[in-house]
Formats: C-alpha cells, structure tokens, sequence
C-alpha cells in the first residue's frame, strides 16, 4: 500500500482529496501546518509526499528543503495557488518532482502520483520484513514464515503502519489518526480489538507477542 503524506490547510480541499486518495487504495496522512508536516516526517516514512506550498508556519518550500536535508528521498508533488514560473523553479531545485496548480481536477492529482510512483519503484518499499514476518505491499499479502495469512483490511493496514515505524511507540490517538484517519466513529476500543485480533493471527504460540503493549502509553512493534 503506498503510503502518502498530505500536507494542506485547506479543509474542504484535504476532505476531497483524502476521500478520493483512499478509494483509489493510498494510505494517507493529513497534516494541516508544516511544523505538522515536519513532525510526521520525522516520525514516520512515505512513499510520497503531496505539499501544499501556502501551509502555515512553515511554508512547503521549507519542509522540502528541510526534509531533502535530512536525507528524505520520496518523491514530491506541491501544490500551489500561482501559476508563477519563479515558484516552480524554486521548488524543483529544492528538490520537487512536480507541481499541480490550484485549482485542479482530483483526477488529474490521480494520475500525477500513479505517474510519479511508477518512476520511483525504487523509493517505494514494497516488501517489508520483520522476523518471521512478510508484508509485500505490491501483492497486499502477509505471510508468517512463508505461510500467508488472511488479514482483514484494517488489521492490514495497522501492520503496514507498525512495520514501517518499528521500534516505535504510539498512543491509540496516534493510531487512531494514522490507521483510522476518515472513520468518525473509531474509538481507542477500536484500537485494542484490532491489536488483540491481530495478535492472534501473527504471533506464534507460547511466544511473547511481536506488538508490545507500552503501559499507559501505547503499543509498539518491536523488531
């Protein structure tokens, strides 16, 4: 599943785009600032980043500049609300890859990132594995010591989010906000019946379980 973060303070514009993003199969993260932009970046990893240029605090140009600093390689789209030749040089030599001007057709951003995912297989870590574990998000498929097992949509997702943050803690609000982004009725009771099916099917018997309840804190998945 690739795995986006999108950076705009525009609500209505962010609650289209998310909407769309996830019925076409990307996960996604919102982020309303770039100071919030910056903090999931240094928390987390994307396959792609979607910034809008206008954020406030920090301006998109900064959290490309910053994040191209600190090593991030994963491609970039911004958006912008100025047709301005001077805004799109600065932005490419800061490291963008492309630019959409506001405002847009859904589909035509569609296209973008399918477009700018395949140009950049290489940036996108589609197999992921922790001890016995396999997560191949090209296929949608997790095995256990090479044996597949069936996993339901959101307890996938959770595991795609944990093994690629291991040894990470986070709360059942951070959970909550990063798995369960647009389920209004989600609740931190959500979070603990899914991490406890989700035991069940990825541990092996007598062991201690690879999800680690961090008390009064969260849970993490230690590699």
């Amino acid at each position: 599943m690739i795995k986006i973060l999108f950076a705009e303070d525009e609500q209505r514009l962010a609650d289209l785009v998310i909407d769309y993003l996830s019925a076409e199969g990307y996960q996604v993260e919102h982020a309303t600032s770039g100071p919030v932009a910056l903090k999931r970046l240094e928390t987390s990893t994307y396959d792609v980043l979607v910034l809008d240029i206008g954020l406030p605090a920090i301006s998109g140009f900064e959290v490309c500049r910053i994040y191209r600093e600190r090593g991030g390689s994963a491609p970039i789209i911004f958006l912008t609300g100025q047709n301005s030749l001077a805004d799109k040089e600065r932005g490419l030599d800061l490291g963008a890859d492309d630019y959409l001007t506001k405002p847009f057709h859904i589909r035509e951003l569609g296209a973008r990132l399918r477009a700018i995912t395949r140009r950049s297989r290489s940036n996108v870590s589609a197999r992921l594995e922790i001890a016995d574990l396999a997560l191949d998000s090209s296929t949608h498929t997790v095995t256990k010591g090479g044996v597949p097992l069936q996993l339901m949509p959101r307890e996938y997702a959770l595991l795609d989010f944990l093994m690629r943050n291991p040894n990470r803690t986070f709360s059942q609000n951070e959970l909550l906000d990063r798995v369960w982004t647009k389920e209004s009725e989600a609740s931190p009771d959500t979070v603990r019946v899914h991490v406890t099916k989700l035991r069940a099917k990825i541990d092996s018997p007598g062991a201690e379980s690879i999800i680690k309840t961090v008390h009064r804190v969260g849970y993490k998945l230690e590699a």
